[in-house]
């Protein structure tokens, strides 16, 4: 069968080697973007030109999930522990936002994807929180690829946001220790009513998750790639979903 991306071309996909199935695509994909700074640092380029060539990858990124028709796809954009870094880089980190819906949107609007955020909201600058929040509102009605930014996302501060949650509720509402469970807890959660990721990303080498979805990863498979995020490519994508592929998940079975 020959593939062809429908938007956002850039380049043609000429390796054959990685063959994708239609069925068994990962209903959720999840990717920590590594390296950008790595990326810049071996250029000689200020470590913003490494974050500015990601954004970039990730349109290309975007359009590869949304043709092997992946149903959600979450970025680690942006960690709790991001903010310790530099001011200047974490002022060009939070203008990113902006800039890349500013230039895709109208394309991603048209190709049926929906924008949305996991992670502390309200503690976003002012800008930040406006682009973001006028994406959603204009692809709010969209029913095809979910494109999920994490961002000022910490997955154990997640999780104790949600235990205070639940706390609350048990002591102010119907809510009774009996009745929690998993399926409930995962509602106090910022995924809710997300499918748990099938397949998790790592560029840049990193074996480690790094604060990220430590609950909704818990079956995930892991796939990591020693390339840099500037140099991740649909190519890579494809070879990612084809490994996937070849796995036999069994969730503790035989």
């Amino acid at each position: 069968m020959s593939m062809k991306f429908p938007f956002f071309r850039t380049k043609k996909v000429t390796d054959d080697s990685f063959k994708v199935e239609e069925t068994n695509i990962p209903r959720h994909v999840a990717i920590i973007m590594d390296g950008n700074g790595r990326w810049a640092k071996k250029r000689g380029l200020p470590r913003i030109a490494g974050h500015k060539e990601g954004m970039n990858v990730v349109k290309e990124i975007v359009k590869a999930a949304t043709y092997y028709k992946v149903e959600i796809l979450t970025l680690y954009a942006f960690s709790t522990e991001n903010w310790k870094r530099p001011k200047s880089e974490v002022e060009f980190l939070m203008k990113l936002p902006k800039e890349f819906l500013h230039t895709y949107l109208p394309e991603l609007i048209e190709k049926n994807v929906r924008i949305d955020t996991i992670g502390e909201f309200d503690g976003l600058p002012i800008h930040t929180k406006e682009a973001i929040q006028n994406a959603k509102e204009q692809t709010k009605d969209n029913d095809g690829l979910l494109l999920n930014f994490a961002l000022n996302y910490g997955s154990r501060f997640e999780i104790m946001r949600a235990i205070k949650q639940v706390y609350t509720d048990i002591e102010e509402t119907e809510l009774t220790i009996d009745q929690l469970d998993e399926e409930i807890f995962s509602e106090y959660l910022y995924t809710q009513g997300l499918s748990d990721p099938d397949l998790l990303i790592r560029t840049s080498g990193e074996q480690r998750l790094s604060n990220f979805l430590l609950w909704q990863l818990a079956y995930a498979e892991f796939w990591f790639t020693d390339v840099l995020w500037p140099d991740f490519s649909e190519e890579i994508f494809k070879k990612a979903l084809h490994d996937y592929q070849q796995r036999k998940r069994r969730y503790g079975g035989i």
